[in-house]
């Protein structure tokens, strides 16, 4: 019963509905004609053609008068009509067999199977695979190395060891290990699992390292492409990580100033050019021991070389510690401009002629003030930044760093008057000297004196010196004072910018400059997600082939977090690989009435989150829908993940 759309009237709507059993002798049905309403006929009538079309369904052949009698002209009109209708629809004149295999017909597979032999194995993980994998297609760097001349086996292998690195980040041993037993990676990629070693993983990653300009080029151009890149600003920074073991004879690993403050440990340097979107525009590993302003000229040649025509006049953010009046000259001849906080505070500026202050907020909503000065060193524009949050973070270390300091000098004081303590005026200034060290942002604001007299004393005898007396210099006291007209805290949540982009405003710089926090996180995910720190390799050729693959699997990790970013998901990788880790690939085995053993291989239905995560990225949920394999139970004898049990027949 429904409304009839035409009438409004509350009727019957018509089926014509054929019963029938299936393979199993279960009782069906299926609809042969979709008659509709028929509110213009009645009861009698309806009967009539329904008897009619039946005995006419049954014997599409038989003669007229075998036919229900009737010389009603309306019900002959419907008959003919609804006949031909189930003929256009090829509704009847069906085999007994297509009936049935009606199931199968409307796309089931049905199988009577002993539940008690349902079994599942082969459970791997599949999630954060799959997600990277079209991230990789994303990139074409199938294709890239395709036309490169690699095989197609080579080509599946570096793959599958990218997407490796990605989602489990660990030495070649391991990482061949977590393929083989963990991971359904080469069941994606279409590597045979049997041949992933630990030496084939080494292989592929130096064949790779082999491809890295013409591959970094690639990717640099293909992420602009994909996301609408135009590369009007770049990041440049260094950061090292440093090596386990002693790496005799190595030309990279040499001993320098460590982030990790692994000072026992020698280190590498990578040096990294990148764009506000955080994609990698050039790469290079310098040696250890590299001084932070000597490395920037060479990273511009490249650069002018790898980019485009339309950023050659991009502008270079760099940190304070690579803007030496040297290197802002020579990106200023490269055609670049530069952003970058000044090296030394300004102690003698003054306001530009109108120039406002401009208040703006900061990531965490912190207002700031910006204002344009001018300095006597040069034409350059300075913009002063005041931070009262940044004041008030810097008063309080002062202060604590002030009474640390202030502490140190009363210890060595007070040791002046104890017996056994530390007087001699050579070593007194020693222990001063590391105080200082210490202590270096605070110590210049202190004067300090020391009162020293001299004092004889007896020389003790040796075998080559006869005894007698020395004379010494003995420290009595020690005195410190904050220096007149010093201001400890003056200068607190006070910085100053300086840029060539002379005609910008305050905002603007403000916002350009900012983007500087971007390769902060590109050197976090690198070092802590990536799992670029420390290094074991021993020779240069497998720590550079080591480095490269990292960044070739920021790549997928970039291209995947910043398409999830305008969808406000901001999870860090190892939070979205976490997630994606809950979707796998589980085979089940059950067996059927003819002793033969169902194998189905899918992938579990993701949950609410995965989805979420596919649905921004536009990914597919799955790279099959199903894997089937039927195989007779005696070939599965000497199997051990299921129990081969009789079933009776009925």
């Amino acid at each position: 019963m429904r409304t009839n759309p035409e009438t409004g009237i509350y009727s019957g709507y018509y089926r014509l509905v054929e019963s029938y059993r299936n393979h199993s002798g279960r009782v069906c049905h299926r609809t042969l004609l979709n008659a509709g309403f028929l509110d213009a006929l009645d009861a009698t009538q309806r009967n009539l053609i329904q008897n009619i079309l039946t005995e006419k369904a049954k014997n599409p052949n038989g003669l007229l008068f075998n036919l229900p009698m009737t010389d009603d002209p309306v019900v002959f009109k419907y008959v003919e009509a609804f006949y031909s209708q189930m003929v256009a629809e090829k509704r009847i004149d069906v085999p007994d067999q297509k009936l049935a295999q009606d199931a199968s017909s409307n796309g089931k597979d049905l199988q009577l199977i002993d539940i008690n032999s349902i079994r599942n194995k082969d459970v791997r993980e599949i999630g954060a695979e799959w997600m990277s994998y079209q991230a990789m297609q994303q990139l074409q760097i199938g294709r890239f190395l395709t036309q490169q001349g690699w095989s197609t086996d080579d080509i599946r292998l570096a793959q599958s060891h990218i997407i490796a690195r990605a989602v489990y980040p660990a030495s070649e041993l391991e990482t061949a290990r977590w393929m083989r037993e963990n991971s359904s990676v080469c069941e994606i990629t279409g590597y045979d699992i049997e041949k992933v070693t630990k030496d084939q993983l080494y292989r592929i990653s130096k064949k790779l390292y082999a491809e890295k300009e013409a591959l970094e080029q690639h990717l640099s151009m293909r992420t602009n492409e994909l996301f609408d890149i135009e590369d009007k600003i770049m990041l440049y920074d260094l950061t090292n990580t440093y090596f386990e073991g002693r790496k005799e004879g190595s030309r990279l690993a040499k001993f320098g100033r460590s982030k990790e403050k692994r000072s026992d440990a020698k280190l590498v340097v990578l040096a990294l050019v990148v764009n506000p979107q955080g994609f990698i525009k050039y790469s290079s590993v310098l040696q250890g021991n590299m001084a932070d302003p000597n490395t920037l000229e060479g990273m511009i040649n490249n650069l002018r070389v790898k980019t485009s025509s339309s950023a050659k006049k991009a502008l270079v953010v760099i940190d304070a510690g690579i803007a030496t009046d040297k290197n802002l000259a020579m990106i200023k001849d490269k055609g670049y401009d530069y952003l970058c906080v000044s090296r030394s505070s300004l102690k003698k500026y003054q306001l530009e002629s109108g120039a406002q202050k401009v208040t703006v907020t900061d990531n965490k909503k912190q207002e700031i003030a910006l204002c344009r000065v001018k300095s006597d060193r040069n034409t350059d524009y300075y913009l002063k930044v005041e931070s009262p949050t940044k004041a008030l973070k810097e008063r309080s270390m002062n202060e604590q760093f002030r009474q640390r300091f202030e502490e140190g000098l009363k210890k060595i004081a007070d040791s002046l008057g104890k017996k056994g303590g530390v007087k001699q005026e050579d070593k007194v200034y020693e222990r001063i000297g590391r105080l200082k060290q210490k202590y270096p942002s605070i110590q210049r604001f202190f004067d300090i004196e020391i009162e020293v007299k001299e004092a004889v004393a007896s020389k003790q005898k040796t075998k080559d010196a006869h005894s007698g007396s020395e004379t010494k210099r003995i420290a009595t006291s020690i005195k410190w004072t904050i220096k007149q007209g010093v201001d400890i805290n003056g200068h607190s949540g006070v910085y100053f910018l300086r840029t060539s982009l002379e005609e910008s405003p305050e905002a603007v710089i403000w916002q350009f400059y900012n983007v500087i926090r971007e390769i902060e996180s590109t050197f976090r995910v690198l070092k802590t997600d990536l799992d670029l720190r420390p290094i074991y390799h021993k020779n240069d050729d497998s720590t550079m082939a080591h480095l490269h693959l990292g960044l070739l699997a920021y790549w997928l990790v970039n291209t995947i977090r910043h398409q999830l970013k305008p969808h406000g998901i901001n999870s860090g990788w190892r939070e979205i690989v976490r997630t994606m880790n809950t979707q796998k690939a589980v085979t089940t085995l059950a067996q059927n009435q003819q002793d033969q053993v169902i194998m189905i291989r899918r992938c579990s239905e993701p949950n609410q989150n995965v989805r979420k995560l596919y649905d921004a990225l536009k990914y597919k949920y799955a790279p099959f829908t199903k894997r089937k394999s039927v195989v007779h139970k005696s070939e599965l004898e000497n199997e051990q993940f299921i129990e081969i049990q009789a079933m009776a027949l009925g």
